[in-house]
C-alpha cells in the first residue's frame, strides 16, 4: 500500500483546512485508516480513525467537534476536514493505513501551521 497525503498549509486560528490521503496498491487489504500528527518535540499521536469497510470513526478528545474524518472507497481516498483550527493543532499530519497481517503504512506527512 502506498499513501500520499496532501492539503496542509498555513491558516489563521479559527480557519479550516482539508487534508487528503490517496491510497494505491493493495487497498483491498486495508482494514483501518487514521490520521496522526506530530508537533516539534512531541510524540506522534492519533487524531482520528475510520474503518475502511464500514462507518465506524474515532476521534481524539482534543479534536472532537472540530475535525471530521471521512473516506471515498471508490477513489481510495481518506479526508480530514479540520475546522476551528487552533495554534496547538500545528503539526505534521500523517495518514496511516493498517492492513491485514498487521502491516502498517504511512504517508510522507503534510505540514499544518495555525497562526494566532
Amino acid at each position: 500500500v502506498q499513501l500520499v497525503d496532501s492539503g496542509g498549509g498555513l491558516v489563521q486560528a479559527g480557519g479550516s483546512l482539508r487534508l487528503s490521503c490517496a491510497a494505491s496498491g493493495r487497498t483491498d487489504s486495508i482494514t483501518t485508516m487514521s490520521w496522526f500528527r506530530q508537533a516539534p518535540g512531541e510524540e506522534r499521536e492519533v487524531v482520528a480513525q475510520i474503518a475502511w469497510s464500514g462507518v465506524s470513526t474515532h476521534y481524539a478528545d482534543s479534536v472532537k467537534g472540530r475535525f471530521t474524518i471521512s473516506k471515498d472507497n471508490a477513489e481510495n481516498t481518506m479526508y480530514l476536514q479540520m475546522n476551528s483550527l487552533k495554534p496547538e493543532d500545528t503539526a505534521v499530519y500523517y495518514c496511516n493505513a493498517e492492513a491485514v497481517g498487521e502491516e502498517s503504512y504511512w504517508g510522507q506527512g503534510t505540514q499544518v501551521t495555525v497562526s494566532s
